[in-house]
């Protein structure tokens, strides 16, 4: 664990409409789509947590209160408790809730039609130090956050994005001649790398982002940053997926009830 890991807070993308999955993100945002029992949100929250990084910034948008509420009621969802409808008290608890995440969250209203680089830029005043990670709230990976703020540190670049080999969505041949000598179900792209998300950003990355709507983390700001030498890059060659459209969510379903290999907690 990173011994300043308490001084690195972590931002979460969450406001986007999620139009792939209109299906689902119709009725909720997408953070909040389930895998197993829990929001691919906390699934996120939860590998950050491991390694030491509690204290998050949530950059709420589209059905951004829906968000707020699952975590105001956390605490009611995990324990028994007594109602009285007529009366104005608190519910009565009994026992404690069986809350294992020590974390600290700030809810922040980024707008209902901001890009990523605005919604980044507009949570500024929430960051305290002098560097923060920041990463989508729709992908899961084992990244070990913890090796990736050592590598960050260790450069002295302004950022640092994390390169992954995302799994095909077609069973990959191996033929000689006419005969299939393997077949890979979903096997990761072996030609280079893309972004994973799961930045680290030393906090000048404020002054390449705008607070118009229009301003996209990933097009100018980032390109900006590459042309100008400072964007470092992490390989990270283990397990990464994004929850893009239906069949993503299926598929990371499937694979909580039997190899979730982003699972780096206990």
């Amino acid at each position: 664990m990173v011994q300043n890991s308490k001084l690195i807070q972590v931002v979460i993308l969450c406001g986007g409409m999620g139009t792939r999955l209109r299906e689902e993100t119709e009725f909720r945002p997408k953070p909040l789509l389930e895998i197993g029992a829990k929001p691919i949100l906390w699934h996120i929250m939860k590998t950050y947590a491991h390694y030491g990084f509690k204290d998050f910034v949530l950059c709420l948008g589209y059905k951004g209160s829906m968000i707020k509420q699952y975590f105001l009621d956390y605490r009611m969802m995990n324990v028994d408790f007594t109602l009285h409808l007529n009366e104005p008290l608190e519910p009565a608890l009994h026992g404690q809730p069986s809350v294992d995440e020590d974390w600290t969250i700030t809810f922040a209203d980024t707008g209902s039609e901001a890009m990523t680089g605005a919604r980044v830029k507009r949570v500024a005043p929430y960051i305290k130090g002098e560097h923060f990670m920041l990463t989508y709230g729709d992908g899961v990976g084992n990244v070990d956050v913890a090796k990736l703020l050592d590598f960050h540190l260790s450069h002295g670049k302004i950022g640092t994005v994390t390169g992954v080999r995302p799994f095909s969505r077609y069973g990959e041949l191996s033929v000689n001649g006419d005969l299939v000598k393997q077949f890979d179900e979903k096997p990761p792209i072996q030609d280079g790398l893309v972004s994973g998300g799961f930045f680290v950003f030393r906090r000048e990355f404020f002054e390449y982002l705008q607070e118009e709507d229009r301003c996209v983390l990933e097009q100018q700001p980032l390109a900006r940053l590459a042309r100008e030498g400072q964007l470092a890059c992490y390989p990270h060659l283990g397990f990464w997926h994004a929850m893009d459209t239906y069949r993503d969510f299926q598929m990371l379903n499937e694979l909580w009830k039997t190899s979730a290999q982003w699972k780096v907690w206990q």
